[in-house]
């Protein structure tokens, strides 16, 4: 096995009583664990004969898990299931010495636990396949179903003007749907504009634009879109986050791409195995379109609705819409290893993607992991904090919506201002926290772009 790509910056830990990391290790993953056992309950219950036993003890050995986090138990290698990312992660085990759930670096440990619970289930014979997320992933998606209804009617009333679109007006409507897919897992649409033609080229719709982007706090739109338009045809790839309501702004955005021939493909990336809760894995584009296509999920507007399901399968099974995945994005890796010789499949990925003429990494866990979730100073370049992957070749946006320690590419005294503005918030509220908790909030956001070179 070849080197790790090593950080000069120490990693956000579990110990570290200032982070979210440490908040994260003992609130968090025990109610997450929780969750899965009440929802191993539900589905046992359903089961008969040898499943339902199994699945039985699959809830003690859930419980033991829980035991396990709750009481700061140490790491131990995990057990070979077959999977080729076990050596990954017992090899990074065996480099950084003994660890606990509570004092370990944040992104190998909450890594090493979602793994962990997916051997669990890879240790049955009838649960092997089962996501463990998958009922709260759906639940929450046709909850949303009035921004879902909005955005299918805003879609279809534009879809048929995109052959006359001048550059200017196709570089509007492609912000827009990036903004979309920005703040999609926030299910609210009032930062966002109508999406006609006519109400960007307002003054309505620019100061829509505006009241959103005092919110984000770097924005490198522009250097994406120019990637994207550089040439004729060609692919984009997104590299994704949440399932649900998200995942279903991203393929909007994909739509978009191909029906205005930005891209002749658009490859979003899922993991492989239920990972983080409510991340999308290949089998939820399949359950999203089926949602959207059920009058029993979402009641309204289906003709607007059956229009995008149409769009969707016709890409989809014309090679277009492709889904796919990789190892490597369920290793605790961070992506400095997409690169020659990379680690735990990096380089494959660099392979896949050294083609695209742009590839988007959704979310908070991406972009811990583009800059391997260490205390970089907040002034610091993106492409300092992304290492090795910013001279990869691969170009590299990222949109995400801070909710973890990690952020670059702030202007000098931005982190002071947003720090101290978070402290009179909390304090007025009469619940004072630390300052640097802004950026756990989700209120803020990053659009960040390295051109690979």
């Amino acid at each position: 096995m070849s080197t790790p790509a090593l950080c000069p910056v120490p990693p956000y830990s579990t110990g570290d009583e200032t982070s979210f990391g440490h908040t994260s290790a003992r609130s968090r993953w025990p109610i997450i664990i929780t969750g899965v056992v009440d929802d191993l309950h539900r589905s046992a219950a359903d089961a008969t004969g040898a499943k339902a036993e199994e699945g039985r003890k699959l809830i003690e050995a859930f419980g033991a898990l829980k035991h396990e986090v709750s009481h700061d138990r140490t790491l131990e290698p995990l057990e070979d299931d077959g999977g080729e990312d076990i050596a990954v992660y017992n090899a990074e085990l065996a480099r950084q010495g003994p660890m606990s759930y509570g004092n370990a670096p944040w992104l190998y440990s909450e890594c090493y636990l979602y793994r962990k619970m997916y051997l669990l289930l890879q240790k049955t014979e009838h649960w092997k396949d089962y996501d463990i997320y998958g009922r709260q992933k759906m639940d929450a998606f046709v909850q949303s179903g009035r921004a879902v209804s909005e955005i299918a009617v805003r879609y279809k009333g534009l879809a048929g003007q995109l052959d006359g679109v001048s550059p200017e007006q196709l570089e509007l409507l492609f912000r827009e749907f990036v903004d979309i897919s920005l703040w999609g897992n926030a299910t609210d649409l009032s930062l966002l504009t109508s999406l006609s033609l006519e109400q960007l080229q307002s003054l309505q719709g620019e100061k829509a634009r505006k009241e959103s982007e005092k919110y984000i706090l770097a924005n490198d739109v522009e250097a994406a879109f120019a990637a994207v338009k550089a040439a004729p045809g060609g692919g984009i790839d997104i590299v994704l986050d949440n399932a649900g309501f998200e995942f279903y702004t991203d393929l909007i955005l994909g739509l978009f791409v191909l029906d205005s021939k930005l891209a002749s493909t658009v490859t979003f990336h899922t993991k492989r195995m239920p990972w983080f809760v409510s991340d999308v894995i290949p089998a939820d584009f399949d359950l999203l379109v089926d949602a959207l296509a059920s009058p029993a999920d979402f009641p309204d507007h289906r003709p607007e609705l059956d229009f995008l399901v149409d769009k969707l399968k016709k890409y989809h099974a014309a090679g277009s819409l492709v889904i796919t995945t990789s190892p490597f994005w369920t290793t605790s890796l961070p992506f400095w290893e997409i690169r020659e010789g990379g680690l735990g499949g990096g380089d494959a990925v660099r392979s896949e993607l050294l083609s695209s003429k742009c590839v988007f990494f959704k979310g908070d866990l991406n972009y811990r992991k583009l800059t391997y979730d260490s205390a970089w100073p907040t002034t610091t370049p993106f492409k300092t904090a992304l290492g090795t992957l910013a001279t990869s070749g691969v170009k590299v946006m990222s949109l995400r919506t801070c909710k973890a320690d990690v952020v670059v590419g702030l202007p000098a005294g931005k982190s002071d201002e947003l720090e101290a503005a978070w402290i009179a918030e909390t304090t007025a509220k009469g619940k004072p926290q630390v300052g640097k908790a802004w950026c756990w909030t989700g209120r803020w956001a990053v659009m960040q772009f390295s051109d690979g070179l």
